[in-house]
């Protein structure tokens, strides 16, 4: 764990209208904290922003001192602690508008996804959100964000239209396909390593209502369900966005699943019930009889499919024979094994696309618990990739990206950051 830092008493913050905290305030503690227990961020203080010029001041700061700067909108965190450094919390630069004829949002850097669905919802319009209406919108999207419209809409970081960027040298630029497009294009799935994004501008799209839910099938089914889901993935719609689940389910669930080792079938369709069904029937004869079937017409704003820890994840582009008899037996030890469908839109970039993952990914597969053999059990099948989102080592960030988009993000990097400011993270090195 880390050790305290003993704040310099020449670290002030000319200029910030906003509260900043110090060690050994009870606020202080709150608010540096991560929702990955294994970061215990240490900086030397923690202030809250309230508008741009804040955020210069707090950047131009831990310039002059030569420390660490770090930028965190909600809980997840930074993926790695900024001891002794600047952290700045963008809570309060949550601001949302709307513009149903353009069909666009704009956002400022603290808002969450929850608070854009509302905000869009009346329009019949939709962004392509975070499985949770608590994920921050920024971090979501410029770690490329694939979400439950990703198959019929692409990634998130897709529909990204134009950001107001924070330099590392206090300059604040509008980056678009017209003004900083090398910026533009590594902002839309890079991370956050060029700037600090102050606003984002992104499209919204026609989905007000959706088919989705949860179905849950007894564990012993895991091997025939899987075995159906590896083949049936090849012809599910572009409206349909699906996930396999192996869960323990805690004791307050519903009755009929609570505390059982379960089969969960996540499923949000862009279109009816009957079509949802028809799409899905083959895969839900594979698992027989439902305990529970939760799946029905829902708005857009009303979903909410949650996440799965990770403490492991693979990708792969074929799906071999041998994975659902490996994952079985993963889900044997682990609280947690998801399997999701990736294809469709999310495959289909277009010309000016950003440096989005590796978009050839079929599926994905994650882990909640450390299971002693699975990555060597996975390894000859996976593509070797990760997804920045799903990513907490930032030792691995290079795998987040083909090599040739890595080679370009450097050369970005190279050009908005030689000297590596923003070093905390998943950051590109220059």
């Amino acid at each position: 764990m880390s050790q305290p830092y003993i704040l310099q008493e020449d670290l002030r913050i000319p200029g910030f209208t906003g509260p900043v905290h110090r060690p050994g305030e009870a606020a202080y503690d709150e608010l540096r904290r991560s929702l990955n227990p294994a970061v215990d961020s240490r900086p030397a203080l923690v202030a809250e922003a309230y508008d741009v010029p804040d955020l210069r001041a707090a950047l131009l700061a831990a310039r002059r001192h030569g420390v660490a700067f770090a930028v965190q909108a909600t809980g997840h965190g930074t993926h790695a602690p900024c001891d002794g450094g600047v952290l700045v919390r963008t809570s309060a630069m949550a601001s949302v508008l709307v513009d149903p004829a353009r069909r666009v949002a704009k956002v400022g850097p603290g808002a969450r996804w929850g608070e854009v669905v509302a905000a869009a919802a009346p329009f019949g319009l939709a962004p392509l959100s975070g499985s949770a209406p608590g994920v921050g919108v920024t971090g979501y999207t410029l770690g490329g964000g694939l979400g439950w419209l990703g198959r019929r809409h692409g990634f998130a970081a897709d529909s990204v239209l134009r950001a107001d960027v924070l330099l590392a040298d206090g300059r604040h630029v509008t980056a678009s396909p017209d003004s900083h497009p090398e910026l533009f294009w590594a902002l839309r799935g890079g991370g956050g390593g060029f700037g600090v994004v102050t606003s984002l501008e992104f499209r919204l799209h026609p989905v007000s209502r959706v088919t989705s839910g949860f179905a849950y099938f007894p564990i012993e089914t895991a091997a025939d369900v899987l075995g159906a889901y590896r083949t049936w993935i090849d012809g599910a719609p572009d409206e349909l966005s699906t996930a396999v689940v192996l869960k323990r389910m805690p004791a307050d669930a519903p009755a009929p699943v609570a505390g059982r080792h379960v089969v969960l079938v996540k499923a949000v369709h862009v279109g009816t019930e009957t079509q949802a069904r028809q799409a899905l029937a083959p895969l839900f004869r594979a698992a027989g009889p439902a305990l529970l079937d939760e799946i029905g017409p829902a708005t857009y704003a009303g979903t909410s499919m949650g996440g799965t820890p990770n403490r492991h994840m693979d990708m792969f582009d074929e799906v071999p024979e041998e994975l659902p008899g490996i994952l079985v037996r993963a889900a044997e030890v682990a609280q947690t094994v998801e399997i999701r469908h990736w294809g469709g839109a999310l495959g289909r970039p277009g010309p000016d696309a950003g440096p989005v993952s590796h978009r050839g990914t079929k599926l994905s597969v994650i882990v909640d618990t450390p299971v002693p053999g699975l990555a060597e059990e996975l390894r000859p099948y996976a593509n070797g990739g990760t997804f920045l989102n799903f990513l907490s080592d930032p030792s691995r960030t290079a795998a987040a990206f083909t090599a040739t988009d890595h080679r370009r993000l450097r050369e970005v990097k190279r050009a908005y950051d030689r000297d590596g400011f923003f070093r905390v993270g998943h950051v590109v090195p220059a």
